[in-house]
């Protein structure tokens, strides 16, 4: 009697197990080859540094605490105006992101030169930059002074020039005015290139009124050799120990 209980017992288990077993193929059927419950889905799963490809996000991790959230400046260079998109190469931008430019704030973001981002992704933000933010429109078919000057400036002219078209808002001496600031203070000439200099002269910076070449005094673009010579009267101006207020005293015999 005990012996035929056993196997009625026995029988009974196997048949509660198969009838789970057939239920979950049943769910399994009916779920087809979706994500089990609880799996994280491809949007889900953490993407390693060198792996992400989105330019928003790029260029909000990597470029936007300088040069603002849409490419509006925010203390450095406006990288969507377009005037300077139009004057700047592709291969200058991806430098620059790639390596930094020395004697500036501007710091290297390729992996090779210690930075975090590889030669693709810097190709996505300035491809993304290019994309978003050049109007070729911008210029109405002037053509612009060089990016880079090809000849050296005059700083005797270059004070000439300022006269004519920076004065205005700048002040005769370049100390500033109630329109704009100072332009030969020391630590700022020591933070900038004269490159940036000559960049901002260029293509102005509209997001803070700045005009562009064109637009410095009514009808009276500058030309390239003006611009170069400003940039030199500015470059003038760097003194060797800026942000310096007093005078270092001299060492006691």
């Amino acid at each position: 009697m005990n012996s035929l209980m056993a196997v009625k017992s026995i029988a009974q288990v196997r048949l509660r197990s198969y009838t789970a077993i057939c239920v979950a193929g049943l769910v399994l059927a009916g779920t087809g080859c979706g994500p089990l419950p609880g799996k994280p889905t491809e949007a889900e799963v953490h993407l390693e540094p060198k792996q992400m490809k989105d330019f928003a996000v790029l260029y909000r991790q990597d470029c936007a605490g300088c040069h603002g959230l849409d490419g509006q400046g925010n203390g450095a260079l406006e990288l969507a105006n377009p005037v300077y998109l139009a004057i700047v190469s592709d291969d200058t931008l991806r430098r620059a992101t790639a390596q930094g430019v020395p004697n500036s704030l501007m710091p290297p973001f390729a992996i090779s030169a210690g930075g975090f981002l590889t030669d693709e992704q810097i190709n996505i933000i300035v491809e993304g930059m290019r994309s978003r933010w050049a109007k070729p429109e911008a210029l109405q078919g002037a053509t612009p002074p060089s990016y880079a000057a090809d000849s050296a400036g005059d700083i005797r002219k270059g004070a000439e020039t300022f006269a004519t078209f920076c004065a205005s808002c700048h002040g005769p001496e370049g100390k500033g005015s109630p329109k704009s600031g100072s332009i030969v203070d020391g630590s700022y000439l020591a933070l900038v290139t004269d490159q940036s200099l000559r960049t901002t002269v260029i293509a102005g910076r509209p997001y803070l009124g700045h005009p562009d070449w064109r637009n410095c005094v009514t009808n009276q673009p500058m030309t390239a050799q003006q611009v170069t010579d400003v940039v030199a009267w500015l470059a003038s101006h760097r003194i060797a120990t800026p942000g310096q207020p007093y005078p270092v005293a001299a060492a006691k015999p």
